[in-house]
Parts: C-alpha cells; structure tokens; sequence
C-alpha cells in the first residue's frame, strides 16, 4: 500500500499484519479521493476505525490540515504512529489509541469537515457511530461523513438518526456512501 498523491506520494505504508484490517486498494483511494479533492485543503479529517492511517494520511498528503487517527488495535495504532514518522506528518495528526465510539463522545476537539468510517464489516459499527455523531458537537450540516460498506448494505435508517445520503460509490464488493447532516 502507498500514498497515491501529495507531499508523501509514492511513500509506501505498513499494514497491520492479519485478517483484522482491510486495506483500501489504490483504485479505490483514487477514486474516492478524486471526489474530496475540493473538500480536503485545509480540512480537519477524521479517519475512524484507522487501521494503517492510509485514508487519513492520504488526506494529510492532499492537503487536510490536522486528521485524527482513531483505532483501538495495538497492531494498528504501532502500525498509524509509524506510518506517520516515515510520510513526515505526524506534526499534523492526532493519534488515539481508543476505541471508535469512547472518541467520539470527547476526544475530538476540533470541528471536523469531513469523518470517514471503514468498520469491521457486518457489526452495524456504523449505525452505532452515526447515533453518536447525531449529537456530536464537532460536526454540523457541512460535514461530509463517508461510510465504507459491503455492497449489500442500504444503510436505509440514516434518515431517521438524522442524516442524508448525498450519494453512492460503488466498486466490485463495497460501496463508499457520502452522508451529511440532514438541514
């Protein structure tokens, strides 16, 4: 795995050993990141279930300004903390060794534009997350919260946390769904 474009482009990143992570292929970095392009200078980007950082770090390249790195692994946060010394933006990131939903009722301190979430898959992580963000004082209906998901999921309940889907990404087995804040 490596950084597609940016500062720490071509840099290539650890992953966690095991089946306990999914890293995100290029392709699909790519294509997910072409769409944020307009949304990432400056961003405060928040990548929820971490794994190696790659999202995150990918977002640092592009230009986000701070990214949070939350995952409660120790392989993964070895795996985050390191990936950030050898791309050089570590000066620009959080890293917490937490789990996910304990994070989101505190530890993030900034407003956040854009969360991603990549959760063990088949866990309803995601509907938890989305219960607790509805109330999260760091995001409002300007915040663009992305949910990796396998291809089967609808996530038909956002509307009634509270959120709007904006639009779906489809790929081979999962699928990138782009939700907001409903106004």
């Amino acid at each position: 795995m490596r950084v597609i474009a940016g500062t720490a482009r071509r840099l290539l990143l650890k992953t966690p050993e095991g089946l306990d992570t999914r890293p995100t292929s290029d392709r699909i970095k790519e294509t997910l990141f072409n769409m944020l392009m307009p949304y990432l200078p400056g961003a405060v980007f928040v990548d929820l279930f971490s794994g190696s950082g790659g999202i995150g770090i990918e977002a640092l390249s592009r230009g986000a300004s701070k990214a949070y790195f939350i995952d409660n692994s120790n392989k993964a946060f070895e795996c985050i903390t390191g990936n950030l010394e050898h791309t050089h933006l570590r000066e620009k990131a959080v890293a917490l060794k937490q789990d996910v939903f304990s994070a989101l009722r505190g530890s993030i301190k900034d407003m956040a534009d854009i969360i991603f979430l990549d959760p063990p898959y088949n866990q309803e992580y995601e509907r938890r997350a989305l219960e607790i963000l509805r109330d999260a004082p760091f995001i409002n209906e300007d915040t663009l919260i992305i949910v990796e998901v396998p291809l089967k999921n609808d996530m038909e309940y956002a509307p009634n946390l509270g959120f709007e889907i904006i639009k779906q990404k489809k790929y081979k087995t999962n699928k990138h769904i782009f939700i907001k804040k409903a106004q």
